[in-house]
């Protein structure tokens, strides 16, 4: 029932090496998808009495650190979250398709894979925004000049947009280079430190580490050259059980995020101090140069067209069969959580208002 998700288009854009990883992550992701919309799907807890506890995936990059501050200072009332460790960046999309997770922090291009496979899940609000850096190996200060190398990215990310955009900006196309797509940000990162791709497009803070630790290496872009400022990265969704049957719980924890996007931006070295190590596998100081260019957005209600247009590219490489409408938002709890918490509002500096 889900091999329309990964037949191959021959008229579309010729698969890399990798190809064959692509096919493999579209009937993962479907399949489990898949399931959830046939009833897989379920919160046993949430209806008991007392906390509630949400099963959550997370991603790796500083976008994530608004959802990380709200778990290490139990921020959100009457919520508490469940970190569930997934091996791959793939699996933290999947997990939540499958229905295994309430709600994730997610990169929104993995949220619209999963959505076209029939998951029922929504975006409620954003989490991070910025920090999707392409870096070069030295000598390569141009898209021009990637042409015939290999790029390391990840499959159906947010760092997998921006190079496509990157080089389409430049006339370009995948079909000019060699993408190869890794399992997890540490992966990609001591690739590039190896000289083992010639670049990559990473998030924050893997980004600022590896143009720290590798002589000569240069960035291309920060996505600002190609998208403009405050760009949408990652974005707080939840699975569409949880919103119907319980509102309070999805508004308690859109408040606790925006409550750790304060405290991110009163005081950042705080938030590393408390994130680094468990969280991000970088330095203290590689994190702390970097947390500013990826700060955490809550509202994203302005990024929602932003969004909406990048599908085209997810649909050109075969990875969504149709476009999404604005119905793959719900920013009912977000207007409210806002409406009822107007001098927390009032204090963000990153906002759609």
């Amino acid at each position: 029932m889900f091999r329309k998700f990964v037949q191959q288009d021959p008229n579309g854009y010729p698969l890399t090496e990798l190809g064959s990883t692509r096919r493999e992550f579209l009937m993962r992701g479907a399949c489990l998808a898949g399931a959830a919309a046939l009833g897989g799907a379920y919160l046993p807890q949430a209806m008991a009495a007392g906390p509630l506890t949400l099963k959550a995936t997370h991603g790796t990059g500083l976008c994530n650190c608004p959802f990380f501050l709200v778990k290490e200072r139990n921020l959100a009332q009457g919520v508490t979250l469940d970190f569930v460790t997934t091996p791959s960046n793939a699996d933290i999309a999947a997990l939540f398709g499958a229905g295994v997770v309430d709600v994730s922090v997610v990169p929104y291009t993995n949220f619209m894979t999963l959505y076209d496979a029939g998951a029922p899940i929504k975006i409620v609000a954003g989490s991070g925004v910025q920090g999707c850096v392409i870096v070069a190996q030295a000598g390569i200060t141009s898209a021009a000049q990637l042409r015939g190398k290999t790029i390391g990215t990840f499959q159906a990310d947010t760092l997998e947009m921006l190079p496509y955009d990157y080089l389409k900006k430049a006339g370009m196309s995948f079909a000019d280079v060699k993408v190869r797509y890794f399992g997890t940000s540490p992966e990609l990162a001591q690739a590039f430190i190896a000289g083992n791709v010639d670049a990559m497009c990473h998030i924050e803070p893997y980004a600022t580490q590896a143009l720290k630790a590798r002589p000569g290496s240069v960035q291309l872009s920060n996505g600002v050259d190609v998208y403009g400022a405050n760009y949408s990265d990652c974005v707080l969704a939840v699975r569409s059980k949880l919103l119907h049957e319980n509102r309070d719980a999805v508004k308690a924890l859109i408040k606790a995020m925006m409550v750790a996007q304060h405290q991110e931006e009163l005081d950042r070295a705080s938030a590393v101090k408390d994130t680094v190590g468990k969280y991000f596998k970088t330095s203290y100081d590689a994190t702390l140069d970097a947390a500013a260019k990826q700060p955490a957005m809550i509202d994203q209600r302005s990024n929602q067209n932003f969004i909406l247009q990048r599908a085209q590219n997810l649909k050109d490489l075969r990875y969504i069969k149709r476009l999404p409408g604005p119905d793959m938002f719900d920013w009912g709890p977000l207007n409210e959580v806002i409406k009822e918490n107007g001098d927390l509002y009032g204090q963000l500096k990153l906002k759609s208002a």
